[in-house]
């Protein structure tokens, strides 16, 4: 959509993307989500947020049976509370100011809270993916889509897939495809992955677009700046041994030559013109529920199927205009699996007239 005004701006945002497959669990009534996020550091301009792979168990009741609304109710109600606890006055507080607001959007003297709104939600069995933004830029957002993939279940059922959530901030069009994708750690399964990306990329189609002279687009990549992220389920291609015995030596720079997706990537077969952040943190996956030890370092609570850690959870993004700030991980327990947050800063066209 960049260019389709002959005058417009360039207005700088900044996006909080994050992954997390919470494994099937529900959070309590009183769980606190400030450290995921990251309140601490003040608030950003628009949130989105990939919960949760695996926001209900991968059962047979759960894939073909209705959806669970206490699940999205319990979720959405958590997250509002945790991004509408601080006032106004603590927006990017410490860092350069994005943008400031217009006199009429900052309200009386002092300021009120600049509350958070759910511009989109979305729920796909155990996907979860909604966009939260402050509510003055609610109306700088428009043409909100969603198209969902399923390659689950003889290929077609949502145990695994995709929801995507497209949109305009002012011109530029914005694209969100949180994922999951195949699981399995034996040699080959990579294959499987690298399919349900295809199949993601290919099969996702958003309505047509109006007349002219909007032109929205309809494929994933057609948008101007795109995010795909989730549970990847990448492995590491090692023996679970000597990935384990690497990790005790700090070798991680060995680590992630071995990263199935690196691999794949270097090799051609997929996400070419894609851009990932400089891996700094640990492994992802697979921990024991409210531990920080990974699967298989207690041999008391070992189990029939052996799993060595891997950086299964990912953001990936393409596009111009996009430089990201930051990529970790966050320690929260809840589940078998970290999650995974990624801080950018994008470029958004603007008409004159709105400036």
């Amino acid at each position: 959509m960049e260019g389709s005004s002959s005058i417009s701006l360039k207005r700088t945002y900044r996006l909080f993307v994050s992954t997390w497959n919470v494994g099937g669990l529900l959070p309590s009534d009183d769980a606190e989500l400030e450290e995921w996020l990251d309140i601490k550091n003040g608030h950003y301009d628009i949130y989105i947020l990939g919960r949760f792979q695996e926001v209900v168990p991968l059962n047979a009741r759960n894939v073909l049976g209705p959806k669970n609304r206490r699940v999205l109710e319990r979720w959405s109600s958590l997250i509002r509370k945790s991004l509408n606890k601080l006032p106004s006055s603590k927006l990017h507080e410490g860092k350069q100011k994005v943008h400031p607001m217009k006199e009429e959007e900052e309200g009386k003297e002092g300021g009120h809270a600049q509350e958070f709104e759910c511009v989109e939600s979305k729920q796909m069995v155990g996907i979860l993916v909604s966009v939260w933004a402050r509510s003055d830029l609610r109306r700088c957002i428009s043409h909100r889509c969603i198209a969902c993939v399923g390659c689950g279940v003889m290929g077609c059922l949502g145990n695994k897939g995709s929801v995507s959530i497209r949109f305009l901030l002012h011109e530029t069009s914005f694209c969100f495809a949180c994922c999951h994708f195949a699981s399995g750690g034996k040699e080959g399964d990579e294959v499987k992955r690298n399919t349900n990306a295809m199949e993601i990329l290919s099969r996702t189609t958003f309505p047509s677009s109006p007349p002219p002279p909007l032109d929205l687009p309809q494929k994933i990549t057609d948008h101007d700046r795109v995010f795909l992220f989730g549970d990847l389920n990448y492995r590491i291609s090692l023996p679970n041994a000597s990935t384990r015995s690497l990790m005790e030596q700090n070798r991680w720079s060995i680590l992630l030559q071995k990263d199935q997706l690196r691999m794949e990537v270097s090799k051609g077969k997929l996400f070419e013109d894609w851009q990932e952040g400089a891996i700094t943190f640990f492994p992802t996956y697979k921990y024991y529920l409210n531990s920080d030890k990974y699967y298989g370092c207690v041999p008391t609570q070992e189990s029939g199927k052996s799993r060595a850690p891997a950086w299964c959870d990912r953001i990936l993004w393409r596009g111009e205009g996009i430089n990201q700030e930051r990529y970790d991980r966050c320690e929260l327990r809840l589940s078998d699996h970290r999650p995974v947050r990624g801080i950018f800063v994008v470029d958004v066209d603007v008409p004159k007239s709105s400036s």
